[in-house]
């Protein structure tokens, strides 16, 4: 993990230097927990979630001069993320199937487990901005401050998508 100090260290080499070296690592440091966010907002689609990551850093790298420093880079990285998982959800408007009207011989013949399909259910019952601020907060460990950079939304805002995704969760577990 890298410290604050490193993490401003790598980024003013970039800037200063176009060091892409230094921005390979702050690649390596962030990659994987911005593509676990990336695969659960969309709906474990690994091509996409390759797609979307790849398109993310290399808009990072492309605007990292209009980093500011006033967040940390993570913050603004998953800004990034999530900006382009809204595009793509805008561009390509994706109807969801139900797991009852995939026909049977598509379905894995792997069972998953009740708390797997009880985590589907209540993830599938979220709106997309929902989904998101859940996955931030609850996955990713996130305060409620930084999912309201992330996502736009006043702190307020995002307690209330919280409080509100909890209620359909639940709702969904009690059925």
């Amino acid at each position: 993990m890298l410290s604050r100090f490193e993490e401003l260290k790598l980024i003013a080499r970039c800037i200063a230097a176009d060091d892409r070296d230094a921005f390979g690592r702050l690649v390596t440091e962030y990659e994987g927990g911005l593509r676990r966010f990336l695969l659960n907002l969309t709906g474990n689609d690994a091509a996409l979630t390759d797609d979307l990551s790849q398109d993310t850093f290399l808009k990072a790298y492309l605007s990292i001069r209009s980093f500011k420093g006033i967040s940390k880079f993570k913050t603004w990285l998953y800004r990034i993320a999530y900006n382009e998982f809204v595009d793509w959800k805008r561009r390509n408007l994706v109807v969801s199937v139900t797991r009852a009207e995939i026909p049977e011989r598509v379905v894995d013949t792997v069972a998953p487990s009740d708390a797997m399909i009880d985590l589907e259910q209540c993830m599938a019952s979220l709106s997309d901005i929902e989904k998101s601020m859940v996955l931030l907060f609850y996955v990713e460990d996130m305060p409620v401050k930084k999912v309201a950079e992330i996502t736009g939304c006043p702190e307020g805002t995002v307690k209330s998508y919280l409080s509100r995704a909890r209620a359909k969760m639940a709702d969904v577990i009690d059925r």
